[in-house]
């Protein structure tokens, strides 16, 4: 039986984030917490639409889902930084990994046009 691995929270992440509408949603909140049926009208979305993506965003752990003080039934989302910190961290990686290897890759340049200068 093939199985496929475990995803990271970090595979989640950008796994979630694939998709427009949840990016548009990220962008939203990052101004204010919202509630879903405000998101869905901001972003000309059905309600049944925003709630799948705010349950793959919440899967992800990329939004938090709070209780309305006033209203127990309603509820407010919010970002949450754990993910974006763990993006920033691997693209900073990643970024470290590529500044390392254009370096030593101009040092390369530089040597073999030192050999072959007159």
């Amino acid at each position: 039986m093939n199985r496929a691995p475990p995803r990271s929270p970090l595979d989640r992440t950008f796994a979630a984030l694939a998709d427009p509408t949840r990016r548009a949603v990220v962008d939203l909140l990052r101004a204010a917490p919202e509630r879903a049926g405000a998101l869905a009208e901001k972003l000309s979305a059905s309600r049944p639409a925003m709630s799948r993506h705010l349950r793959v965003l919440r899967a992800a752990r990329i939004v938090a889902e709070e209780p309305l003080a006033d209203d127990g039934r309603g509820r407010v989302y919010q970002l949450r930084p754990e993910p974006f910190a763990a993006m920033r961290d691997w693209v900073v990686s990643v970024e470290a990994f590529w500044s390392d290897q254009l370096a030593s890759f101009q040092a390369h340049v530089a040597k073999r046009a030192k050999r072959s200068a007159p």
